[in-house]
């Protein structure tokens, strides 16, 4: 799995670089400067009242797209995540069914998901 901060995107605010401090978890990442921006809305009573609403209720039509390319961007980032923690299942020889019965599909189903993709790269390398 790749945890060099430089490839990785916050999720709260989309920046990314390699000199970027970073913390997550489960595919979530996020950077110093939410962290402790977050935190302190965390910890003032004052502040956690202010947030009644959701951000997005009040940003304009054009916000709102800025931010859809980020939002995706973290998307991927999960999906990748997802897939190499897949890969390090598989590697352990944890069976497809078993897999699949986590998440509540088919063995079929999370294979071509998460298995058919690798095994096309493969056969058009070899």
């Amino acid at each position: 799995m790749d945890f060099s901060a430089g490839n990785k995107i916050c999720s709260f605010c989309g920046k990314q670089g390699e000199r970027r401090k970073m913390a997550g978890g489960l595919g979530a990442m996020i950077c110093m400067e939410c962290l402790e921006y977050y935190h302190s809305l965390a910890t003032s009573k004052k502040k956690v009242a202010s947030m009644s609403r959701p951000p997005w209720e009040s940003m304009s039509d054009a916000e709102l797209l800025s931010h859809l390319p980020l939002i995706l961007k973290s998307a991927e980032q999960n999906m990748g995540f997802a897939r190499e923690w897949v890969d390090l299942i598989r590697e352990r020889k944890i069976s497809w069914a078993e897999i699949g019965k986590v998440l509540g599909v088919s063995r079929q189903a999370v294979w071509e998901r998460f298995g058919s993709n690798k095994q096309a790269s493969r056969s058009e390398t070899a």
